[in-house]
């Protein structure tokens, strides 16, 4: 859905509520939840913002899982000069770092509070920790009340909504993921491409 659209919904500035314009609601299956009764246009467009969260975090999956399976298992303890992460721990930042601030601005249990990952890990290791993360955000955008979803919180010196958190998570996965091409074409592996976001 279109995040202005969205936005306009929400705060009852869609087209026709602007107009005043009245059209006979027709009942369909994503306006009705369990126990039978109508969901409001603020909940449907809610509804419709965690079906897109939900989508880009598949996608971001996929994505990073096709970098990571193309690195060989030798490979994952390098690093391009001393100071840099090498790929494994490039991947294991994304892991701790996306968890923890879901869940200090989210309000969400973070699944590494008492977990303390090796700074280097195997291949194998890695594909399990971030299928759990990615396991982990999915679940979130999915769990929250609307209320929690929508409210604000801060993050890098600004207030933004619960729900853009989410895509701020998803950009600092990119800048790593990015890294980590580079990291490929170090050792003469030719990224695949990615379509889409």
């Amino acid at each position: 859905m279109n995040r202005i659209l969205f936005l306009r919904n929400i705060l009852g500035l869609g087209l026709f509520s602007t107009l005043g314009c009245k059209m006979e609601k027709t009942k369909t299956d994503t306006d009705t939840v369990l126990d039978g009764s109508s969901l409001t246009p603020a909940a449907v467009a809610t509804k419709s913002l965690r079906n897109e969260l939900i989508a880009a975090w598949q996608r971001s999956e996929l994505m990073t899982m096709t970098n990571v399976k193309q690195m060989p298992p030798d490979f994952f303890t390098f690093k391009y000069t001393d100071e840099a992460m090498t790929f494994s721990e490039q991947w294991r930042h994304c892991v701790v770092y996306t968890c923890g601030q879901l869940a200090g601005r989210a309000g969400v249990i973070n699944p590494y509070e008492n977990v303390k990952l090796p700074v280097q890990m195997p291949k194998a290791d890695v594909i399990t920790e971030l299928s759990n993360m990615y396991a982990f955000v999915r679940k979130s955008i999915a769990e929250l009340s609307d209320e929690k979803l929508l409210s604000d919180c801060e993050f890098a010196g600004e207030t933004i909504p619960v729900w853009r958190l989410f895509y701020a998570m998803e950009n600092h996965i990119i800048h790593h993921r990015g890294q980590c091409i580079v990291y490929l074409r170090l050792n003469g592996i030719v990224p695949k491409g990615f379509y889409g976001w």
